[in-house]
């Protein structure tokens, strides 16, 4: 598994569904350079169990990343068609519909290939033929990409086990945080607690107020 905090995320252009409905062909994050932190996640695929869990619990928190200009963007290997009939589904019969942040089309696998969340590998048979080992799905990969366009964050989880928004939302205050003040976040800080420096006395202040 490659790890990209630190480095540039990696720039893709494909088609989404964006505002609930709307299909677009070449959605890009590089439209939020310089203009916002993006939450780009990954999810095995539509009409199933686990994803909508996520996917509705990030719309139901959108507020949320929108007060700290952070665009939350969703990718799974679906096609842009699969997305918007899903959208388009009530939740009772286990749709997304109410969705309004962007849902991008990885049916060609590259995008979650690029991030190294893709669960197998293209290989040759015997016969010199691609084939395709491994599920041609998504892990449920998290990138927190700042306004340069640098990773800063990521998380990958297994394909049964679900995220955290809570925690996706506390990495972004982190991350502004420690933009705003030089200060660096200790373990389970939270929004409005106190950073430390990064230095001996700082550490050692730190920890003697724990005592």
């Amino acid at each position: 598994m490659a790890v990209l905090v630190g480095k540039k995320a990696p720039v893709f252009s494909a088609e989404a569904v964006v505002n609930g409905g709307e299909m677009v062909e070449k959605f890009s994050l590089e439209q939020f350079v310089g203009k916002k932190n993006v939450i780009l996640f990954f999810y095995p695929a539509d009409f199933t169990f686990v994803c909508p869990t996520e996917i509705i619990a990030f719309q139901d928190k959108i507020a949320e990343f929108e007060k700290r200009d952070t665009q939350v963007v969703g990718v799974s290997v679906d096609s842009a068609f699969s997305h918007w009939k899903w959208l388009q589904t009530e939740k009772k019969e286990g749709g997304i519909k109410g969705v309004k942040f962007p849902l991008v089309a990885d049916n060609a696998m590259t995008i979650s290939l690029n991030y190294d969340v893709l669960a197998g590998e293209y290989d040759y048979d015997e016969e010199g033929a691609t084939v395709f080992e491994g599920t041609p799905m998504a892990y449920r990969g998290l990138f927190l990409i700042d306004k340069a366009g640098d990773v800063r964050h990521q998380v990958v989880n297994d394909m049964p086990l679900g995220r955290s928004v809570d925690e996706t939302l506390r990495m972004i205050d982190a991350l502004q945080f420690f933009e705003e003040n030089g200060e660096v976040c200790p373990a389970d800080w939270h929004k409005g607690d106190e950073g430390l420096t990064a230095s001996q006395e700082g550490i050692s202040d730190y920890l003697g107020k724990r005592d």
